[in-house]
Parts: C-alpha cells; sequence; structure tokens
C-alpha cells in the first residue's frame, strides 16, 4: 500500500474500491488522517454513509461533509454537527438542502423528534415552519397533543392561518371518530388540559359541535358529548 501514498486521495480511494473490505480500510486510513483534505473526501465518498466521528470533526467543513453524507437520525446529526455550522449564517447554507429534507421528515413524524432537534438548534425553526405549510406530505401519522403544544410554543411569534391549518391535520380527525371515540378523546384530553395550548383545546371543542351538527345521534347523547367540551376550557 506504500505506493498509494503519494497520489491524490480520489486515487487512491479509487484503488481501494477493488478491496473486499473496502470500507474498513478507508475508515482505518482516512477517519483520523491529519489531512483534512483526506478526510473531507472520505466523508463524502464512504460507501454506507458518513459515520458519527465524521460528523464530529474538529474542521466545519468535514463536519458538513459528513453531515450531507450520514444516513443518522436528524436529531443525532443536528447532536455532532461541528458549532460552527449551527452559528455561522455562510455555512449553515452548505446543508440547506439536506436540513430541508430533514425537517420536511420531522414534520410528517409524531414531532417528539421535531421538538428536540428545534430546542437544539432553534434557528431552524423558520425552516419547520415553512415545511408544515409548503412541504409535499408523505404520510398522515398525527401528533400528540403534548408535542403539538410544545410546537406551537416555539412558534407563537409566527402563528398565522396558514400555519395554524397546517397544525390542524396533525391533530386528531375528528371526522373519522365515531361519537364513543370521540367521548374517550375529550375525556383523556380534559385530564391533562393544562398542558396542552388553549389553541388546541378550542380546536377540538369546535370539531365536537361541529360533528354534532351533523351527526344523527339523539339529542341528548349530542348534548353529552357538547358538555364533556365545554370542560375543555
Amino acid at each position: 500500500m506504500e505506493e498509494l501514498f503519494n497520489l491524490t486521495y480520489k486515487d487512491e480511494v479509487e484503488i481501494l474500491k477493488d478491496e473486499p473490505d473496502f470500507e474498513s480500510l478507508g475508515d482505518e486510513k482516512y477517519l483520523n488522517h491529519e489531512d483534512m483534505e483526506a478526510r473531507l473526501y472520505w466523508a463524502f465518498c464512504r460507501p454506507n454513509g458518513s459515520r458519527a466521528e465524521q460528523i464530529a470533526d474538529k474542521n466545519p467543513l468535514v463536519s458538513i461533509m459528513a453531515f450531507n453524507h450520514s444516513k443518522l437520525s436528524a436529531l443525532k446529526r443536528f447532536q455532532l454537527l461541528h458549532i460552527d455550522v449551527i452559528e455561522n449564517e455562510n455555512l449553515r447554507v452548505k446543508i440547506r438542502n439536506r436540513a430541508r429534507m430533514l425537517f420536511r421528515s420531522l414534520v410528517d413524524d409524531d414531532f417528539v423528534e421535531l421538538n428536540k432537534v428545534l430546542d437544539l438548534v432553534p434557528v431552524y425553526l423558520p425552516v419547520a415552519i415553512d415545511q408544515l405549510k409548503n412541504g409535499r406530505k408523505w404520510n398522515d401519522m398525527i401528533a400528540s397533543e403534548k408535542e403539538v403544544t410544545k410546537f406551537i410554543q416555539k412558534a407563537k411569534e409566527f402563528l398565522d392561518e396558514e400555519l395554524l391549518s397546517a397544525l390542524y391535520i396533525k391533530l386528531v380527525n375528528f371526522e373519522e371518530l365515531d361519537s364513543s371515540e370521540i367521548k374517550e378523546l375529550l375525556e383523556n384530553t380534559i385530564k391533562i388540559k393544562v398542558e396542552i395550548d388553549e389553541i388546541i383545546l378550542n380546536y377540538y371543542k369546535e370539531q365536537t359541535y361541529k360533528w354534532t351538527q351533523n351527526s344523527s345521534l339523539h339529542i341528548l347523547q349530542k348534548k353529552g358529548l357538547e358538555k364533556l367540551a365545554n370542560k375543555l376550557i
């Protein structure tokens, strides 16, 4: 392998690709290489995505490259990302596309990881909001009232009708529930209402009244659900 040392790192890696244990050889050779350029190139071309220690590299450019080519979760990536990248707008722009894709996935999920990431990197709140409003929806996973409350508290100054509409979609869809399921939802929410934002409580109350108005339930059953809904506020 000594003859490789006079070649460029790209050429070195190309030759290593012929080895059956290519990735492990590359890790051994480049993960802790003294030359940043070597670590940078390996972060770019490591077959199974960059490793955690590459994102945690002491050089922000290596960290950026590894962040963009990693298969780790969004939370893990942001935990490992070089602090200079988070604090410097000129460096953050280099992970803009990957960050947008990660937040697209986060807002489609149950908001648990989303809130943890935003606690870590609040500078990305506008990206999360943009993805909620404008991003292409990939799934219908709902978020708990507590997790949506956490997000609302983070985004108070950005709340508008468009954002609220996007957040309501993350909550339980009353149109998919029967009367017993609505009753159970209301009872469970009442138990934890001190932990739930009033925006959600009011929304659930409004949705209950809307549901009863369009329901063929007996009037007494409707009144029972509405009475429960009134206890939310």
